[in-house]
């Protein structure tokens, strides 16, 4: 029955703007990964082809089952085309058979839902610079997250796991960790979140009683061709006060500990060596050093908090402390 839904919703309603577009898009049994130096215009957007900008720019839609990334299931990040903005990670994909890319969950706050004039479906486009995804539909069952993101390839670029590294740190509230790290150069993105604590999927109301053992973290995706854990781990004691005991500034409370969630032998000998170097400075460092276990993203408000606000964070200042 499933099937035969997705067959309507092709001929229907699925994920086709117009019934008279023409494919935009051709087979591909080959993903590419496009992490390469990229043409930029004059907004500072990637260049985009004919094709890729009546998809992205003018809202079309490819063909059903034509797009690159339609049958593909390696393990990765799906990111903008136009912008680069990291927005689905591979285990979120799954085989609808409607004839596009299908994922059940994005990246917190790096989609966002705009429902159509004639209030029929909700569009979704880059939560960063409106580029156009496709349609999110909710209620067909086919995950636990009764979700359905359907995306154009053309919208999509994809990056394999053996191209980035990830990087957990916790260091008080979640917003000026991500503002400091989000800025880095080789930096895909900062994704804040939650860490380290006996609930799943916890929510923000949760965390804040202070009784799950979550500690507020962000999630750093970067690349290694263009900098290293150890620059990022620099950053982030230089950013915040490692001596100080489950709080922050006026942030009180385990949710708000000094955490490094070492992924791997390397990120843990790094850290511990930072860390002498700190208490060899005289420094009371207090910071803990765990091996990651699941991250959780935090809910889409709590991203790009204060570039969204136009402010800056109130206990997360930089202060030089390696030489």
């Amino acid at each position: 029955m499933r099937h035969l839904l997705c067959l309507f919703l092709i001929l229907g309603l699925a994920c086709n703007q117009s019934a008279v577009e023409k494919s935009n898009d051709k087979p591909s049994t080959d993903a590419k990964s496009d992490q390469t130096v990229k043409e930029k215009d004059n907004m500072g957007f990637n260049k985009l082809t004919k094709e890729e900008e009546h998809i992205i720019v003018n809202k079309g839609t490819e063909r059903a089952f034509t797009g690159e990334f339609n049958n593909h299931y390696a393990k990765g990040l799906y990111t903008c085309k136009k912008c680069d903005a990291v927005l689905y990670r591979s285990e979120t994909k799954f085989k609808s058979g409607c004839g596009w890319p299908s994922f059940d969950d994005e990246v917190s706050g790096a989609v966002k839902r705009v429902p159509d004039a004639d209030g029929r479906r909700v569009e979704i486009v880059c939560n960063k610079c409106d580029g156009h995804l496709g349609h999110v539909f909710t209620g067909e069952k086919f995950t636990a997250k009764n979700t359905r993101h359907c995306v154009n390839s053309l919208s999509m670029s994809f990056i394999p796991e053996d191209k980035f590294e990830r990087a957990i740190f916790a260091s008080g509230c979640f917003w000026g960790t991500e503002h400091h790290l989000n800025k880095v150069d080789g930096v895909l993105a900062a994704v804040s979140g939650y860490i380290g604590g006996t609930v799943k999927n916890p929510t923000y109301k949760q965390i804040c009683t202070g009784t799950t053992g979550h500690a507020e973290a962000v999630e750093v995706i970067y690349d290694p061709t263009k900098t290293s854990f150890e620059a990022l781990a620099k950053l982030y004691f230089e950013t915040h006060d490692p001596t100080q005991l489950n709080r922050q500034g006026p942030d009180i409370g385990t949710q708000y500990r000094s955490e490094v969630f070492y992924i791997g032998e390397e990120q843990r000998e790094i850290t511990l060596k930072l860390i002498k170097i700190l208490k060899d400075k005289g420094l009371n460092v207090v910071t803990k050093l765990t091996e990651a276990p699941q991250f959780w993203d935090a809910e889409g408000y709590h991203q790009d908090y204060y570039k969204r606000k136009g402010t800056l964070p109130y206990c997360h200042t930089y202060k030089k402390k390696f030489d």
